[in-house]
Order: C-alpha cells, then structure tokens, then sequence
C-alpha cells in the first residue's frame, strides 16, 4: 500500500506542479468506505492525513477504534438530516451539504457542541437526475443563506460529475465548478472563505488539479478495486 500511496502522491504533486501551482495546494482524501479498520491503520502509517467516508454507521465504527489516529475525517457520501448529529461529532469537513434542510440541522447539532462545522456546498453540476447537489443555478443562494449560520462555515463547492473514460470529458464539469467557485467569491459574502474545491477521484484527479482541485477523493488506486 505505501508505494501506490506514494505514487498517487506523487501524481499529485506532479500535476499541481505544472499547472503552476504549489504541490501542498493539493489534499489528498484516502476514500475509505467498505476499507476495514486494518487496513486504515497501515494506511495512516503508511502516510494517509485525511479519510473521507460515506456511511455514517460504518464511520461511527473506524472513528471509534481509530479516533486516537493522526487523522482528519471527512464525510464525502449523501447525508440525511436525521444523521447531522452523529456527523458533527465526527467529522473535521462535510464535503456534501445539498440543501437548506440539511444546514440548518447540522447548524443546530453544531451548536449543541459548541463547535463550527466545516463544510462545503456539493453541486450538482452536470443536473443528472441521479446525483445529489444543489444545481448550478441555485449555489449562491444557497451559500448566502447558510452564511447566517453561526455553527457553521462554508468553505468551497464539491462536485461529483459524469463517469467518462476518458478524463478530459471531465474537464468542462471541474472549469464550470472553479467558474462557480470565483463567481460566488465576486460577491463578498460575509464569513464564506470558499477556498476549497472537492473535486477529482482516481480516474480523472489530474485533470480536476489542472482546473483548480484543493482536494482529491482517491479510494481505488491506494486500497485496490472495491470487493
């Protein structure tokens, strides 16, 4: 595992680099999901900082026997409203805030810890029927209501696009996500960073870095196809 590790790191790097941009610009999410605690435990050592999780139930368990772990958690899958309270006890970002409902709810169970939870807003920006996501049209509305909140922070878009295989017909989806991005930013809404963009997993994470990816979800090219 170490040395697909280190070759996906160094990809990483590889891309931001000539794309003129800083290699520690770029984070790399070890997507964890159906990974057993073993296997997270030599991924840790082996140099994985942030695992990203789909399933609250499952995440409860590795953050249970794993939460003494130099490790950030970040939550990547579709969260129900009912689940916010277990998220922010958890989770360092939540990569996948979809509604109004869903953030006035992780607002409240927030506040009731005393904690700003991190998130970003997931888009969805190819309107497919099938993904989740606020649509394209409707983002900056709903960051600026979700900038009153006071437990917590928005701080950048993620978007999982269209499967293609081949990666540049994923280019257009990663530019249309950045376009957003910088547009929301013209509007100077206040206590809304958004400096961060989710976007890029093991098929296409070069070409998401090349049009501005600050986060990376890669699960398959450092623990091996999904069983």
């Amino acid at each position: 595992m170490k040395d697909k590790l280190l070759s996906v790191y160094s990809r990483i790097e590889t891309a931001a680099t000539d794309s003129g941009r800083l290699p520690g610009a770029v984070k790399l999410v070890a997507v964890s999901k159906t990974v057993p605690i073993e296997k997270l435990q030599t991924a840790i050592e082996s140099g994985v900082i942030i695992l990203g999780e789909n399933y609250i139930q499952e995440s409860r368990d590795k953050f249970n026997a794993l939460y003494t772990h130099p490790v950030s958690w970040h939550f990547i899958g579709h969260l129900q409203s009912n689940k916010s309270k277990y998220a922010v006890k958890m989770f360092d970002l939540i990569h996948s805030v979809d509604s109004l409902k869903l953030a006035r709810e992780l607002n409240k169970q927030a506040r009731k810890i005393d904690k700003i939870q991190n998130v970003l807003v997931q888009v969805n920006i190819s309107e497919e029927s099938s993904k989740s996501g606020v649509l394209l049209g409707d983002t900056a509305q709903l960051v600026t209501e979700m900038s009153g909140m006071t437990h917590i922070a928005v701080k950048g878009l993620m978007t999982m696009p269209p499967y293609f295989n081949a990666p540049e017909k994923v280019r257009p989806y990663f530019k249309k996500l950045r376009q957003l991005r910088d547009q929301i930013m013209t509007m100077n809404i206040p206590g809304v960073s958004l400096v961060e963009l989710s976007m890029g997993m093991t098929g296409d994470f070069e070409v998401a870095i090349q049009e501005g990816a600050t986060l990376v979800r890669i699960g398959t090219a450092i623990f091996g196809e999904r069983v």
